[in-house]
């Protein structure tokens, strides 16, 4: 992993000693933690991640990484992602956590301004007695947030929450587990934890009580991994678990390409770049014309000369074609053994060629032409070629392997091969 540089600092970081970096929280992480066990970075090397690891996520703006983060959770990884208007949004999402405003009229609020709402723990009363609090928050009484976003989610575990006016409490911070092994916490301010912010008693609670829960595990032991910390316009590279081989080498390649594009987007094409491609351009344009204009002429036969193809015959041909065309759809040849079945059979027993299959079943049931575990066969294959209906009137593909359609057609012609067999001469 890299190790941040002495580049400008700006908010949320930790080189910014102003009131609205991070230098306070990184001071709190390495007495709570020991300063061994605290790296701050500049680009997160996934193949470098352990499984007792955590990282500690503030206003990312770019996209994360959610194949590798992923997979780094279901191992047993932990994450805190706190961001109000960055670029984590699409990540939460896929574990369907999504943002929402905060309310406009908090039930507290820091000198009654309403952008400096008042959050408190989530917590049950049941009989009057607090249950159920968060460790996060166990020595939390309320946090000032700063301009905050809400969160919505279908299951997981309420940490803090903004209690309101005339409208629903919202939700600031959630957890949950992810594959019965790793931890996310997500919240929707990371100013909470900026310098300016760590100067409250529930905001350094909070900020202590968030880097033991990504460090330790559930009985307040330490887990043995590092903490690291990510701010703002960070990179990300590599492969949890350490991908190797041909596939591993195109993933990493497909990163990079990725990352150019997300710089190219922001920054624009350098001008030396620029003019290469125009140059390799107007190459490929010069290349396609001479050999375009320097190509022989070859006759072709009008259509009118040409053979007509097979599916636009008519008759036995015609419809041969259809049937046996890739691309034909399994409902049709289903039909189409169904019906050369039912006729072929209603023939047999004396029925009219539009007997139902339940009308020859039955007839069948009364001639000795067929044993009974063949007549329950027969009956068996009818149940099956009828598939091809309902997907016929939905207007909808049938989805049959083409195995299954083989093994079909097979049992259809050995029953047509036994009526042959058996009609009288």
């Amino acid at each position: 992993m890299c190790l941040a540089g002495p580049a400008r600092a700006k908010g949320f970081e930790v080189a910014d000693t102003s009131w609205e970096g991070t230098s306070e929280l990184y001071a709190l992480a390495q007495k709570e933690l020991g300063k061994a066990r605290v790296e701050v970075l500049a680009a997160a090397d996934f193949e470098r991640l352990g499984k007792n690891d955590a990282l500690l996520v503030l206003h990312p703006e770019r996209e994360l990484d959610y194949n590798e983060l992923s997979a780094f959770l279901r191992a047993g990884g932990r994450m805190a992602v706190l961001d109000d208007r960055g670029e984590a949004a699409r990540f939460l999402a896929r574990f369907q956590i999504h943002r929402v405003e905060a309310p406009r009229t908090p039930t507290q609020s820091l000198r009654d301004n309403p952008s400096l709402a008042i959050a408190v723990p989530a917590v049950e009363q049941v009989a009057g007695q607090e249950q159920n609090r968060h460790p996060v928050v166990a020595g939390v009484e309320r946090v000032v947030t700063n301009h905050p976003t809400a969160l919505v989610h279908p299951n997981l575990t309420q940490v803090l929450k903004i209690p309101a006016l005339g409208e629903p409490d919202a939700t600031l911070a959630v957890t949950g587990i992810i594959a019965k092994s790793g931890r996310l916490f997500a919240m929707g301010d990371p100013s909470v934890v900026i310098n300016e912010m760590l100067r409250y008693p529930g905001n350094r609670a909070f900020a202590s009580g968030l880097l033991k829960y990504l460090v330790e595990n559930d009985a307040g032991i330490s887990r043995g991994g590092k903490l690291y910390i990510l701010a703002n316009d960070f990179g990300q590279k590599g492969h949890f678990g350490g991908a190797r081989g041909p596939l591993g080498e195109l993933s990493n390649l497909s990163d990079t390409l990725a990352e150019l594009a997300t710089e190219l987007d922001k920054n624009g094409l350098p001008g030396a770049l620029s003019v290469l491609l125009a140059v390799f351009a107007s190459a490929g344009a010069l290349a396609w014309a001479i050999t375009y204009s320097s190509r022989r002429y070859r006759r072709s036969a009008p259509r009118y000369a040409l053979a007509p193809l097979l599916v636009a015959q008519g008759g036995l041909a015609g419809r041969a074609a259809v049937l046996t065309a890739p691309t034909t759809d399994p409902a049709l040849v289903l039909l189409e053994l169904r019906s050369a079945l039912s006729e072929a059979l209603a023939q047999r027993v004396g029925l009219s060629r539009l007997a139902s299959p339940e009308q020859i079943i039955a007839e069948l049931a009364k001639r000795p032409l067929f044993d009974a575990a063949r007549v329950r066969q027969i009956s068996e294959l009818f149940r099956a070629l009828a598939e091809g209906q309902a997907p016929i009137l939905a207007r909808k593909r049938l989805k049959l392997a083409h195995a299954r359609l083989a093994d079909l057609a097979r049992k259809v012609m050995e029953i047509l091969d036994e009526i042959e067999q058996r009609s009288p001469i």
